[in-house]
């Protein structure tokens, strides 16, 4: 969608555009399934990046110490819990800039890759920027999907870290997709943007060829020590807004409630699935931030009738749509 056509939406009454974003949601997700994802941070800290709202950056005080690579046996035991748990995909993330062929940690992962995709879970990574070769051995090794979160809009992108690009971003999720991985993008709201650096995010995202297969919508939790400590939450209804034109724009992703969900009621929730959300990031703790329990999510759930959706770790990327080039264009 254009920028145009999303701020057409977004100015409309609160409730007109929330019918928009129900009718949408019901025409492609109507079974009344929320994804359960699980997320474990399996290296924390030490990042060499100044992404400025992040715990594990290395040039902050943060009180996040860096960390190894957790053993793999610890990850399996992990992975297996949030099974049990009711989880469909297992997400791990690494605080790396990036990872390279050759090396042991990227050997490591792949090993820690094929063991989980064994579990009959989905698999997601989240390990920094990407080239083609690693992207297509991480997909050989059993990843159904990779995040890599696009933050913000392209202009505000160079206000909120220095040490890459937002190209650089784009360029990590055409090789994603170009070995045949889903794409888990979305965006972080509270880092100082306005209404058209969050609307110009969404037109990113939908222009993705092929569109992500699911779209986070993060609030801002500030962390003291980095450079976006003093920031002021987002305003409820913003929230609820962005769900719903994440929903309308991306209709065919699972819209993800992800970091900030700690602050919010359950009737902000509710709010949130009713208008398109249909995923959240599920258990104790997401990266280095508290995550709502794992009881509260199941009662909340059971109160608005939700049910686990199954996993699918067989499942295909979206394929590219030729007649619609948009950028990053298929290749």
């Amino acid at each position: 969608m254009t920028y145009a056509e999303l701020k057409e939406l977004y100015d409309l009454p609160f409730f007109d555009l929330i019918q928009r974003s129900r009718r949408a949601h019901e025409a492609h997700w109507p079974e009344n399934e929320v994804q359960l994802c699980t997320l474990l941070s399996i290296k924390t800290g030490g990042c060499s990046e100044d992404c400025s709202y992040c715990a594990q950056s290395a040039r902050y005080s943060t009180g996040v110490d860096a960390g190894r690579l957790m053993p793999k046996d610890e990850i399996i035991e992990r992975a297996e819990f949030a099974k049990a748990n009711g989880s469909t995909r297992f997400c791990m993330g690494a605080a790396w800039k990036g990872v390279r062929e050759g090396t042991k940690r990227f050997d490591d992962v792949i090993e820690i890759v094929e063991s989980v995709s064994q579990l009959g879970m989905e698999v997601c990574t989240t390990l920094g920027e990407l080239g083609p070769t690693e992207a297509q051995k991480l997909k050989e090794a059993g990843v159904t999907a990779y995040n890599h979160n696009i933050d913000t809009s392209p202009d505000h992108y160079e206000n909120i870290v220095s040490t890459h690009t937002f190209q650089d971003r784009l360029n990590t999720i055409r090789n994603a997709q170009d070995a045949g991985m889903s794409i888990c993008s979305g965006g972080i709201l509270g880092l100082g943007e306005n209404n058209e650096d969050r609307l110009k995010m969404l037109e990113v995202l939908s222009g993705f060829n092929p569109q992500p297969e699911s779209v986070p919508i993060n609030s801002l939790v500030p962390i003291p020590g980095t450079p976006m400590a003093e920031q002021q939450g987002v305003d409820t209804f913003d929230v609820i807004r962005m769900i719903a034109l994440a929903r309308i724009a991306v209709p065919k992703a699972k819209v993800r409630l992800s970091a900030g969900r700690t602050q919010m009621s359950e009737e902000m929730q509710a709010l949130c699935f009713f208008a398109g959300a249909n995923s959240i990031f599920y258990g104790d703790k997401l990266l280095t931030t508290c995550n709502p329990q794992t009881e509260a999510d199941l009662n909340l759930l059971k109160k608005l009738g939700l049910s686990p959706q199954k996993p699918r770790p067989e499942m295909e990327a979206p394929a590219c749509e030729n007649e619609r080039p948009l950028a990053p264009a298929c290749s």
